[in-house]
């Protein structure tokens, strides 16, 4: 919980949920939002800052609320050997992709992808709990948490919805986990979004946690193999 009126540092990790393999050059970087009672405001991008391997900026709060925090990357292209896709599809939650590649033989394929990603975090200001969590920022790829998640107690359930270009998507693969307050980890899960594109997570313990699923297309006629849009959602259980 933070406090009204203060300045909060945020850190942007590009990797996993603990280590941050490289910042994000600030011209890659498209939105950077901030939804709290007073609205949305769309944040100058010179204040992300590129230094070491975890960009960084900052946001000055205000009333009190359950704020919504959003960064939205450009579309940037890397090409793959067949090797290095396979891991990757296996390691960050691609399941089907991955299935699809095994059923056509085409593992030892490189390919070219376009990817980008989108990030949420909801943070409490003050005691006062507001519905601005639930925000849709229009980005490609997003989590809507459909519960307060400061609201849901531990052994609870959140459940969210899964969206691509604004429209839910059944049956995409999501993956759950997070730190306890004490720093243990909170084994990696994983789910599938129902019918209505969306998914429930099981909070078993209070910590800091994470909700992400990577939406990937096979496309033609394009100078890429695939297309990627990642979504995260960061929130605390207390």
């Amino acid at each position: 919980m933070f406090a009204e009126n203060v300045s909060v540092l945020v850190r942007v990790l590009n990797g996993t949920f603990s280590r941050s393999e490289n910042s994000i050059a600030r011209p890659r970087v498209l939105d950077v939002s901030v939804v709290s009672p007073a609205g949305r405001v769309r944040l100058d991008t010179t204040a992300w800052s590129v230094a070491g391997d975890t960009s960084t900026f900052r946001v000055q709060t205000g009333g009190a609320g359950t704020y919504l925090l959003g960064a939205s990357t450009r579309p940037n292209v890397i090409p793959l050997t067949g090797k290095e896709f396979n891991e990757y599809l296996e390691v960050d939650g691609v399941p089907d992709v991955l299935a699809a590649r095994r059923r056509a033989g085409e593992l030892g394929k490189g390919v070219r992808e376009r990817y980008h990603k989108h990030v949420k975090a909801v943070l409490q200001v003050g005691a006062t709990r507001t519905e601005h969590f639930q925000s849709v920022l229009q980005y490609p790829a997003e989590i809507i948490p459909l519960e307060n998640p400061y609201s849901v107690q531990r052994g609870g359930v959140l459940r969210v919805r899964t969206l691509v270009e604004g429209v839910p998507v059944a049956n995409q693969f999501v993956l759950y986990g997070g730190r306890t307050a004490t720093g243990r980890r909170i084994v990696q899960r994983s789910t599938r979004s129902d019918s209505a594109g969306i998914a429930r997570i099981p909070l078993r313990v209070n910590g800091a946690w994470y909700v992400k699923f990577i939406h990937m297309t096979r496309l033609q006629n394009d100078s890429v193999d695939y297309e990627s849009k990642w979504a995260s959602l960061t929130f605390q259980v207390r």
